[in-house]
């Protein structure tokens, strides 16, 4: 690894901060001819560092930067013909450009404790003002997606470095609400 771990593109001069009063803006797809366009109403939450080998990730990345909207706040503007389901068996439903392979949004809609909100890349838009990533996911995994064991010191330092807590599931409040939901489900938590 370089001295200075490069993670994504987004973060690797530092983070900028969002705007509480962001209204949204525009995700646009890589294509030059007919972009694939995603609105989202209003501010994403829970925006992370995500090294899941599942994520898009630009050229050179070793991270996705990801959020979340409610799936109500996001609408496909245009050419949305162009989208195909990564995975249809996924929890996520990834819709990728079929032909520059971009994600442009995930949507939840399994019983999960995450249905009714949609992932996105909010790198996509040129809007500034998106809730800056709050910490870093799966970090673990980026060994699996090719990052060398020994290497994993200098990732999770420069996650840090950023101002960013390295995890190797989600938050803390994320991964309560995983909990909060199955323990209602099983009966263990009153609804």
């Amino acid at each position: 690894m370089p001295a200075t771990v490069l993670l994504h593109p987004a973060i690797d001069h530092g983070l900028r901060k969002g705007a509480d009063d962001f209204a949204g803006g525009t995700l646009v797809c890589h294509c030059l001819d007919k972009p694939v366009k995603v609105e989202i109403k209003g501010q994403v939450a829970h925006n992370h560092a995500c090294g899941c080998t599942q994520c898009w990730k630009p050229e050179g990345a070793i991270v996705s930067i990801v959020a979340v909207a409610p799936t109500a706040d996001v609408r496909v503007a245009e050419n949305g013909d162009k989208l195909a389901i990564v995975n249809p068996a996924a929890t996520i439903l990834r819709h990728a450009c079929k032909v520059c392979g971009v994600h442009m949004h995930g949507p939840v809609e399994k019983d999960h404790a995450f249905k009714g909100l949609t992932f996105v890349h909010t790198e996509l838009s040129r809007e500034e003002g998106w809730q800056a990533p709050q910490f870093g996911a799966f970090i673990s995994s980026l060994i699996e997606g090719g990052v060398k064991p020994d290497s994993m010191g200098a990732v999770r330092a420069r996650i840090r470095e950023l101002g960013l807590e390295p995890y190797d599931c989600l938050s803390p409040p994320l991964m309560d609400a995983l909990a909060i939901f199955a323990a209602k489900k099983s009966g263990v938590l009153a609804e």
